[in-house]
Formats: C-alpha cells, structure tokens, sequence
C-alpha cells in the first residue's frame, strides 16, 4: 500500500491547465524528486499536497494512506498500524480521500506535513534563531525543546548564529533556520519548494547534507522539486520529469535527469571581444562601516576598475566577499566612504559620488539593475510591471508586442509569454518571476545593466536562453553587462573578462577561464555546480 497517491489530478488557474491528469504513488519513507522547468507546474502540486485551499484539484484525488488514532485524531505514517498512541488507543490505517474528507480529518492530516517554500523565510523576524526553533515545539517543556533546538541547529550548521536576531541573517542563513523549524515539528511528510534555488552552490551543499541526515536518512517521506539535476540524484529515490503540467518521463532519478539534460542547448560561444573605450572608471573606491557584532567591516576594500563599453564584465566570489556593495556603489544606490566613481556619457565623465539632476541624475535614466531581492508590483499583471509601472507609455498594441518579445528573450515561448500578460506577480512561479523581473530591466533598453545574481532561480535550459539574450542584448543594442554572481558556470558562458572579489578586495582581473584557477577550494565549491 503506497503512502501517497495522486489519482489523474488536473488543475486549472483562468480556464488554463496547469497540472494535467497526473498520475504518482509514493511509498512510506521514500524521496520523491520533481524535476522540471520554472513554470511546469511544481510548485502547484507542492501546494495541492500541503492543503493551501487554492489549489484544490478541479478533478482527480489526492490520496494519504495514514494510521489514525480514533481517539484524538493524531495522524502518523501507515507503519504505526497496531502500535500504541500517546492517548491510549490504537493506530488503525486509514485511506484519507484529502480534499473530499471532513475538516477534522483534513486538518489532522494538514498538521503533519512541513513545508519550505522557495524565497519564503517564515521566520519570527524580532526573535533569536533558537527562539525560532523553540517556537516550533510548543508542547515539549521548555529545557526539552531547547536541547533539541541545539541539536537541529548543529545539524544545519547554524550553531554560531544561534543568538542572532533573525532579520540579520543572510538568505542562506535564514533558509537554515527554516529547514530546522520545519524538522522540530517531527512531520511524517516533508515537502521542498526549490529549497536551493537561489543558495549559492556552498550554501545549497548544506542544505542538501541537513536534508539528508535530517529527512531522508530518518526515514521521514520527502517530495522535493527543483530543475537542479544534482539535487534529483542526491536526494531523490524516485523522479518525475513535468513539463506544461503533464508527466512526461519517470523512474530512476539518474535516468530521468539524463534525459532532461539532453533538452539542455549549449549556449552560444562568446565572440572575442575588443576593448576600445572605458565606460566605468572606479579608483581606490572604500565602503567601510561599523557594526556593533564585527567592528569596522570593509564592505569594499580599495578597488580599481574598469568597464568597457559593450562588455560583459563579471564580478565574483563568495557570499559577503562585497560584490552587491560594489554593484551599489557603481549605480549611486550606496555612498562610498572614499574612491573616485565615473560613468561616462557621451564624450563626458559624470561622478557617481555626485547627487542630483547635474550629478548622477543624468546618468540614472540609462542604468538597468536587477536587485538580488528584486520585486514586482503585486496589484499589476505582467504587462502592467513591464510598461506603465516603470513610466513606460507605449500604444497598447505596441506595448504587447514589446512585452512579448522582451519575454522571449528571457526564455518563455510566444504562446506561454502572451498568456502571461495578464498574470499577476502571486499567479507564477518563483523561476518565472525571476525572468519577468529581469525582462522588466531589459524592456527598458538602458546602456549599462547590472545583473545581481540573475541565475538563482532559473532552470539549465532558461539559463542558457537569457545567456543567449544577453549576448544578443550586446550585439544589437551594444549593452554594457555588470554581473555579479557567484555561478561561475555562468560567468564562464557568458563573460568577456572577470573579477574575483574576496573580503572587498578584486584579487585579480582576466578571462574568466583564468580566474578558475585562482580559486580556493571553499570557493569552487561555492561557485562551481560540478
């Protein structure tokens, strides 16, 4: 008997199908991997599977197969048949038809499974990290939960932050505290989101080893999506392949992945390109601040710099070696504490450091960023965010052709992108509003774009498509590209020359095929996927 079963479920959002009669059994204590593009319909199934009341299937059954106490309705796995509940009474299996059985059962079932959700921190923001963990475990005492919050924290390597205020963690961070949250509550289902989509790969490593030995090696049933290949083969026992809402390969984890990495196209090579004329100048440029917890920290540290037009110049290294900062400081967003920052205009320097319409005002309407915590306006669909909630007034037909063919150039094909117009931000996916917010940058058509990690939540194959775009971007328009990632991989595909930035120091500056080799082993793990 098969713990979870998914019986030709299909769901529709605006009369479109978004999972299409999908059919799936997953055995007691097992990993099922869902593999598939940003937008397939991943997410959609995670959410069907944790109860969210806004997606319930259209047709078709979610099917729990638990043991229930018929006393006090605690719901456990359908191997705790026969035993003993903490009542008094005994397990007995039930078939649980999800969302067609009473609220009691449903919402019995609902409290058992943990969810983490990709880019959703659901944290106490004012509390401690082991506050946030205790808080999990509100009927143990308190001196049980808290050596069990210890433990949890170890195990995801958190232990050194465990007095932090939680809002003053990294993303990575805070994704830690939220795996050691969702394990307190001792779930008989964990399902996964993306839970490593926008980690870099040294984060994501760890994400995976707490995934490991807290879930899967504990023999706790785990459904994890995401359109990493390692992940599947890491983690996974059994994998489905969804692409448009409809299963289209299944199996072996390791045979599903092969297939799905044979879709993957290999990015156009970098043509050589000739640097003629600077168009960012920055010398001995210092951002130094002080912080109660580390002293006097050098954010930036000293960097010369430059930029030539119709680059694509990248900038990488570990989290907090500064390269955000940097990105900042280059686009007027953040003040530097010493250092000469110039853009040029024309035939004329215009100083950064210079506030105002003379100053870097003139230069700000030809500047595109994509944030790393990019947002989109959330009451605007899709053609909304990419004209008139960035002043940008087209006739409307035109404004559509605009929007489509900017999408396109982000990855989404014709069809799919003219449905998107008239989404809203909370209707796609995390990878798909990833890609809108960058096609929001790009509709603009500004000289000089700076990207702040623009790969962390996209598939290998929308991947290779905004690689494509981005070099086509350069040829036809003679964009210049600043970006700042960890992902080498993709600073390898896509860059002309690099810069490692370690401690806020740029360590050295070449082709970025030479910068591999000045790697330390933290950072090729932190910035290498294979």
């Amino acid at each position: 008997m098969s713990f979870i079963k998914l019986e030709n479920v299909t769901k529709k959002f605006k009369g479109v199908e978004v999972l299409k009669n999908i059919s799936v059994e997953i055995d007691e204590g097992k990993v099922l991997g869902i593999l598939g593009r940003s937008g397939a319909g991943k997410s959609v199934l995670i959410n069907m599977l944790r109860g969210m009341k806004e997606y319930k299937p259209d047709s078709g059954r979610v099917i729990y197969n638990v043991a229930i106490c018929p006393e006090c309705l605690r719901v456990e796995p359908p191997s705790f048949e026969g035993k003993v509940c903490g009542c008094g009474s005994k397990f007995s299996v039930r078939e649980v038809d999800f969302w067609n059985c009473d609220k009691k059962t449903f919402a019995a079932v609902r409290r058992r499974i943990a969810i983490m959700l990709q880019r959703t921190f659901a944290l106490y923001e004012d509390d401690t990290v082991i506050d946030n963990v205790i808080k999990s475990m509100p009927d143990l005492e308190y001196e049980t939960a808290l050596y069990h919050a210890l433990d949890l924290l170890e195990m995801v390597q958190m232990s050194h932050r465990i007095t932090h205020i939680a809002r003053d963690l990294s993303g990575g961070e805070k994704q830690r505290v939220v795996l050691a949250r969702q394990l307190a509550k001792e779930p008989m289902v964990f399902l996964a989101d993306e839970p490593t989509g926008t980690l870099d790969p040294q984060t994501a490593e760890l994400i995976h080893d707490a995934l490991l030995e807290g879930v899967k090696d504990k023999g706790i049933t785990m459904i994890i999506t995401s359109h990493w290949p390692e992940v599947m083969r890491d983690l996974s026992d059994y994998a489905i392949w969804i692409e448009k809402g409809e299963i289209i390969e299944e199996g072996d984890p390791d045979d599903v992945v092969a297939r799905f990495m044979e879709q993957v196209p290999a990015p156009e090579k970098v043509k050589e390109f000739e640097r003629e004329t600077p168009i960012i100048k920055m010398v001995d440029v210092k951002k130094h601040y002080y912080s109660i917890d580390r002293g006097v920290v050098k954010a930036v540290d000293g960097v010369d710099l430059t930029v030539y037009e119709g680059e694509i110049f990248g900038v990488v290294g570990l989290s907090g070696a500064g390269k955000t900062t940097l990105s900042r400081i280059i686009i007027g967003i953040t003040e530097p504490s010493s250092g000469k920052v110039c853009v040029r205009l024309g035939d004329e320097w215009i100083d950064m450091t210079e506030k105002g319409p003379l100053g870097r005002g003139r230069v700000t309407p030809y500047l595109g960023i994509l944030h790393q915590e990019y947002s989109l306006y959330p009451h605007r669909d899709v053609l909304g965010n990419l004209t008139e909630a960035i002043s940008l007034e087209l006739p409307a037909e035109f404004a559509r052709m605009k929007a489509i063919y900017v999408l396109k150039a982000v990855g989404f094909d014709e069809e799919y992108a003219e449905n998107l117009l008239d989404k809203y931000p909370d209707e796609l996916s995390g990878g798909e509003r990833h890609r809108v917010a960058l096609a929001q940058v790009l509709i603009r058509e500004p000289r000089i774009i700076i990207l702040d990690e623009p790969t962390g939540t996209m598939d290998p194959i929308t991947r290779v498509q905004v690689t494509d775009s981005i070099l086509k971007a350069r040829e036809e328009l003679n964009q210049t590209f600043l970006i700042i990632s960890h992902d080498m991989d993709f600073v390898l595909d896509v860059c002309d020359r690099a810069s490692l930035m370690r401690g806020g120091r740029i360590l050295k500056t070449g082709e970025p095929e030479s910068i591999v080799g000045d790697l330390t082993p933290d950072e090729k793990r932190g910035m290498l996927r294979e």
